[in-house]
């Protein structure tokens, strides 16, 4: 495992990867698992749906036949290269999925909204002035 400002860095392919996964959650580092194609390792699926438990007054979470202590600092994300990933809807109600790709198509119409928003709030803000009414 590679730590990168406290960032613990995996793959699936990461010898003994749910061992790194169990110590990130015992003691609350965060961790990156990386290059994950559009299946997902059934073992992560309580640390997907978060399930948590209370024993004896400690937070615990299962992870494969082992309850481990779940340490509320403990954070997981999963980044993939894939240009356009087709998860099952099994895997998006578990993940929140963020596309950060840009695209020329995505960008102009970012920069379109932006300048009508801006023109909008001039030729508003003018005609607020023309009319002898204070600026919204």
């Amino acid at each position: 495992m590679k730590k990168d400002s406290g960032l613990g860095i995996i793959k699936l392919s990461t010898p003994n990867f749910l061992r790194t996964v169990e110590t990130c959650i015992r003691e609350g580092n965060a961790i990156l698992l990386e290059n994950v194609e559009e299946v997902l390792d059934p073992s992560l699926e309580p640390v997907l749906l978060k399930q948590v438990f209370k024993k004896g007054g400690q937070l615990l979470l299962r992870l494969g036949s082992e309850d481990v202590p779940y340490n509320e600092n403990f954070q997981f994300f999963v980044t993939t290269k894939m240009a356009n990933p087709h998860y099952l809807p099994e895997i998006c109600i578990k993940v929140t999925v963020i596309n950060f790709t840009v695209t020329l198509l995505g960008l102009e119409d970012q920069l379109v909204a932006e300048v009508v928003k801006n023109e909008w709030l001039g030729s508003a803000l003018d005609f607020t002035e023309s009319q002898g009414v204070d600026a919204v």
